[in-house]
């Protein structure tokens, strides 16, 4: 079976081509820069260009990972013209392409702040212009599967916040500030915060070209779900230091970020700390997820994942290796 990866270049693209590789399949990527895959074809295209699009897909399925996602993306039309124009650019392409199966990468970003719990029937209410876009593009991709309902599967896949080896996302920033002993708690550290690793989601996206035809939706969330103090301390072990006592309360640190803000929309100067950032980091991103009801298996525990990124990063020798700036 050949697996068109669209976005296959990037963070999660990358890992999800060498599975598909080492499991026997093809893989096709298609992004607007190229693989480091050398063993992999790749075709250099942006979602925006609906007929080069069209003539490069190869028959068979399309994972689609290609987004807009920053925090910080400008100009903000950019969300709307990636994710939800290309998405109709996606449809039209498989139509010219008769391919029937559709797994897309949206985001629990679709639920903004949701309650604690939230799975796939959780109510929408995206807070950014990136969850506002995802969930129109799940719409978009709901009606190409309506006009060819008993032979076209689509499947939704929300994932939370993806971690893992060569990621420069929230994550590593906050690994890298407590290896560098930069790192202050903000807030009770109480919230708790789903999250993924990327090689059980790559694992899981690979899993869901066998379903059949119809709408499958499904939160992707590594269990078991740990509160800020637990991750901290987590990774504070594994690093063989001692956290430090004080925290800096939550709205001291929000003030900060606007302060930051402004200061940014001044100078032009973009800063790693923002007040969606520590309002992201202080939030509750707890959500529950279908995913077992499939047959899914984890390949990987979440806390050796964890174990797995640290050492990656900041034990062994790695700099010689790609990276991705994700966040």
């Amino acid at each position: 079976m050949i697996v068109n990866v669209i976005g296959g270049s990037g963070f999660i693209g990358s890992r999800l081509v060498n599975r598909l590789l080492s499991n026997g399949l093809k893989a096709v990527v298609l992004d607007k820069v190229a693989s480091t895959n050398r063993t992999v074809q790749c075709n250099i295209v942006n979602v925006n260009d609906c007929k080069l699009l069209s003539s490069s897909l190869a028959s068979g399925s399309i994972i689609n990972l290609a987004a807009e996602h920053r925090d910080d993306v400008t100009p903000k039309t950019l969300y709307d013209e990636v994710n939800v124009e290309g998405a109709r650019n996606v449809c039209i392409a498989a139509e010219v392409n008769n391919i029937r199966t559709i797994v897309f990468t949206s985001s629990v970003a679709v639920y903004g702040f949701a309650p604690l719990g939230t799975d796939e029937s959780g109510t929408f209410s995206p807070f950014n212009d990136y969850g506002r876009t995802k969930l129109e593009a799940e719409y978009v991709y709901r009606e190409w599967q309506s006009r060819d309902p008993e032979s076209r599967s689509l499947v939704i896949v929300r994932p939370t916040v993806v971690f893992g080896e060569g990621n420069r996302g929230n994550v590593y920033n906050l690994l890298k500030q407590i290896s560098a002993g930069f790192f202050l708690m903000v807030g009770t550290g109480r919230n708790l915060k789903s999250m993924a690793y990327v090689e059980n989601l790559s694992a899981f996206l690979e899993h869901a070209l066998s379903f059949g035809p119809g709408v499958h939706v499904h939160n992707y969330v590594d269990k078991p779900d740990l509160d800020m103090n637990t991750l901290v301390a987590t990774v504070y072990a594994a690093l063989r230091k001692t956290p430090p006592k004080f925290r800096l309360p939550y709205s001291a640190a929000l003030l900060a970020g606007k302060c930051l803000d402004t200061l940014s929309l001044l100078s032009g100067r973009k800063f790693p700390i923002s007040s969606i950032r520590v309002k992201k980091f202080c939030s509750n991103t707890m959500f529950n997820t279908n995913v077992s009801s499939t047959g899914f298996v984890a390949p990987v525990e979440l806390l050796d994942a964890f174990e797995r990124t640290i050492r990656y990063e900041f034990v062994d020798d790695n700099t010689n290796k790609q990276v991705f700036y994700t966040e």
